[in-house]
């Protein structure tokens, strides 16, 4: 099966438990690949905010662990969750530890990177963004030093928003 947009692919909470992103179809999605040790983990505070601002239009914030750059994620997932929900109130839903570049890389990640999306190329350092729409298909793509509140990010996620399937 060719994967044809971001609800073809399961991955697995930070719980262990196996989840098709297919049950976030026709939602707005925000992927993160997120670390605990890394001068940009304090953008955890505006995901949550944004997901806090924005889930009831139908925005869910999902947040994918990795320890690929500079060994900045290498905690379990359990000490990954507790720091996230002590440090950040993180109330949007994490996902186990994946690898996002390399030949280890999921195939989510391997599909959000690939040449035929509109912004192709690896994943430059934690925190880097992908903007989905309610169909499934990349909208945008923000770079690790975009923040969460940035209003290019905002703007995007707006136009992204009001869009119906």
């Amino acid at each position: 099966m060719v994967n044809q947009s971001a609800f073809d692919f399961s991955v697995r909470s930070i719980e262990g438990e196996p989840v098709a992103l297919d049950r976030y179809r026709g939602k707005v999605l925000l992927l993160v690949n997120v670390a605990s040790r890394c001068g940009l983990t304090p953008q955890y505070a505006d995901l949550e905010a944004l997901y806090t601002q924005y889930r009831d239009r139908g925005l869910e914030v999902l947040g994918f662990p990795c320890n690929q750059f500079m060994n900045q994620e290498p905690g379990s997932e359990a000490e990954i969750q507790r720091f996230c929900q002590t440090q950040y109130g993180v109330q949007f839903p994490l996902f186990a530890k994946i690898e996002v570049n390399g030949s280890g890389r999921h195939p989510l990640y391997r599909w959000l990177t690939a040449a035929a999306q509109s912004q192709p190329g690896d994943i430059q350092w934690n925190f880097e963004k992908f903007l989905i729409d309610r169909t499934g298909q990349v909208a945008a793509r923000f770079a690790p030093r975009v923040l969460p509140l940035d209003a290019t990010l905002i703007e995007a996620l707006e136009r992204t928003l009001a869009t119906t399937q």
